[in-house]
């Protein structure tokens, strides 16, 4: 058995106590949606939540962690953030802000501590799927930890 080599991420969780399981896929560089995670990593879409960072005009850069297959409410965020609005960031600006690239976005471990909004539908699951911080690697674990390991907030953020 090959011997995954842990991220960022992975080694925050394994400081914090924080049990997690690794799970990996094969990617598609031509769909890298959670859905498509989903299907690939055998996980349920309601389970496979997406990083998206975004910028508020007060607060600057915020990471957003929502469910696969749903879409932000840009106002809600801003609203739960203290913002006045809440743009995404452009593409070219993700590696250089947070040290991940598209895909392979996680809430964790990023360049610096940025604030994490998790939408209130994660506590619905009882495990949910996160990106570990590189493509073709999910860190399955509990929302309560994930809010613990990322200080993360809970707000409704979907559409």
């Amino acid at each position: 058995m090959k011997k995954i080599k842990k991220t960022n991420a992975a080694r925050i969780l394994d400081n914090l106590g924080i049990d997690y399981e690794i799970k990996t896929y094969e990617i598609d560089e031509n769909d890298l949606s959670a859905v498509h995670v989903a299907e690939t990593a055998g996980l349920d879409i309601n389970s496979v939540f997406k990083t998206l960072v975004t910028r508020g005009d007060k607060t600057g850069v915020i990471m957003a962690v929502i469910g696969g297959a749903a879409e932000i409410d840009l106002k809600a965020l801003a609203k739960a953030s203290g913002n006045k609005s809440v743009e995404m960031i452009a593409l070219k600006e993700l590696l250089p802000l947070t040290g991940y690239i598209r895909g392979g976005c996680s809430p964790l471990g990023a360049k610096k501590n940025y604030p994490v909004y998790l939408d209130s539908n994660a506590l619905t699951q009882e495990k949910i799927s996160i990106s570990a911080g590189q493509r073709g690697m999910q860190l399955i674990l509990k929302p309560q930890d994930l809010i613990t390991a990322a200080n993360a907030k809970v707000a409704d953020l979907i559409a």
